[in-house]
């Protein structure tokens, strides 16, 4: 059936809205096509620059590599996921709990906060063998930098949603005699909520570059050995391969909050 157009209110003719799904499905062939015309740039830099192997392998070489090592690679994947999580919700828990307690003492603020800015300066690569030699080789300090590199971008964005609540508002509440509780159950974390989870997001793929990179000193399992492994033993599809594993990781956390967001904050527009 034709669709009839729309007129504004001053008379000038406008299509309809297109359905949800019709918007959903160009976005899947965009994002479709932009990996098609990425996979036929990269091998056609392959084969015009006759590039070794050894230094990029071409796309059907690290589809055969995720094939053939595929369990080698979920192995691999499963203990990286367990610090890229536990990181991100120790790190961000804590992030929101130093918030509030900021929010209310801006002593506080003024005494920790510069602190924390020192540590998050710090690279993560000198403070993880530290970490390793104080709490061992095992879950534990991957699972701290994960948290480290978690904790900073929800700290700040969580400070500055708590405070971006307007005087007005505040004294409206106070006017209607609401508690502090109520001032900062149903204010302030109302408002905070969008900035939370938009740090959330930013937190949760930087989780999983935080336990790679942790992995990368004195592990023997994660994907960040299997990094440094394939890496020594030139398996360089084997390398992009585990690299393609890291990313589908860090985008199903990122959709993960992304769907979390969509449920809680339903008064943001789509």
């Amino acid at each position: 059936m034709r669709r009839e157009a729309i007129a504004d209110g001053d008379g000038v003719p406008r299509r309809p809205p297109r359905p949800p799904w019709q918007t959903h499905v160009r976005t899947v062939f965009w994002v479709v096509l932009g990996f098609v015309v990425t996979i036929a740039v990269w091998q056609s830099i392959i084969t015009v620059r006759d590039v070794p192997n050894y230094v990029v392998p071409p796309p059907g070489d690290v589809w055969e590599s995720l094939r053939t090592d595929f369990d080698t690679l979920w192995s691999n994947t499963k203990p990286t996921a367990i610090e890229s999580i536990g990181g991100f919700l120790i790190g961000s828990l804590g992030a929101i709990f130093l918030a509030i307690v900021f929010v209310h003492s801006r002593i506080l603020e003024r005494m920790f906060l510069p602190i924390v800015i020192v540590i998050r300066t710090i690279p993560v690569v000198a403070i993880a063998p530290v970490l390793v030699l104080m709490l061992g080789n095992g879950l534990a300090p991957k699972i701290v930098i994960a948290a480290l590199i978690s904790f900073f971008p929800t700290l700040v964005n969580m400070v500055e949603g708590l405070q971006s609540v307007d005087s007005q508002s505040v004294e409206l509440f106070r006017v209607l005699s609401a508690s502090k509780w109520e001032v900062f159950w149903k204010l302030r974390i109302y408002k905070s909520l969008p900035f939370l989870f938009a740090s959330l997001k930013i937190a949760s793929t930087a989780s999983v570059i935080g336990a790679v990179v942790a992995e990368w000193i004195g592990s023997d399992e994660g994907l960040g050995a299997l990094i440094i492994l394939a890496t020594f033993n030139f398996r360089t599809s084997l390398l992009y391969a585990t690299m393609i594993f890291a990313s589908i990781l860090a985008l199903v956390l990122f959709a993960a909050i992304a769907l979390l967001e969509r449920i809680v904050v339903r008064w943001q527009p789509e």
